[in-house]
């Protein structure tokens, strides 16, 4: 049974179009440091612990999880528009999300905690490590913000 129309349309999905923009914007990010800092500087491989070609294996394991993640969120996307639910503002608010979220996740846990890899070896680190983990931070500012003024947005109705 179908609810009655109310000559509106249908209602954008927020959670949903947030999501799909968390997922692209982790994708991209992970897709910029892989392609940047592992094949075009070679400055590290995704897993630094063992022989080179276990590292290029890891680079090719992490570009298959961005694909996968990317597709994902894409495809989601195209669900959101197809059924004309997409809410732009959220999804932007996500992409940004997505972003700061792989940096600071890479920039702490990675390379802090896990030690997995860092970002240079044989120099100081501590500058790469604040710009690595701030820029990762003001994506996350960012995207917190956009997220609460979608959020009051939808309260309160759009400003004309």
């Amino acid at each position: 049974m179908t609810s009655p129309p109310t000559g509106r349309g249908p209602r954008p999905e927020h959670r949903r179009s947030l999501v799909a923009g968390l997922l692209v914007g982790m994708a991209v990010m992970a897709a910029a440091d892989e392609v940047v800092f592992h094949q075009l500087l070679g400055w590290h491989h995704f897993y630094d612990r063992s022989t080179t070609g276990v590292g290029l294996l890891s680079d090719g394991l992490l570009h298959t999880a961005e694909l996968l993640v990317l597709v994902a969120g894409s495809f989601l996307c195209a669900d959101l528009l197809r059924h004309g639910v997409l809410a732009a503002a959220h999804l932007r608010a996500g992409i940004f999300l997505g972003l700061g979220v792989f940096q600071v996740f890479d920039g702490i846990v990675d390379h802090k905690v896990l030690r997995v890899h860092q970002i240079r070896y044989e120099v100081d680190v501590t500058p790469y490590d604040w710009a690595w983990n701030l820029s990762g931070l003001v994506l996350l500012l960012i995207g917190s913000a956009l997220t609460v003024r979608a959020a009051r947005r939808d309260r309160t109705g759009p400003r004309r």
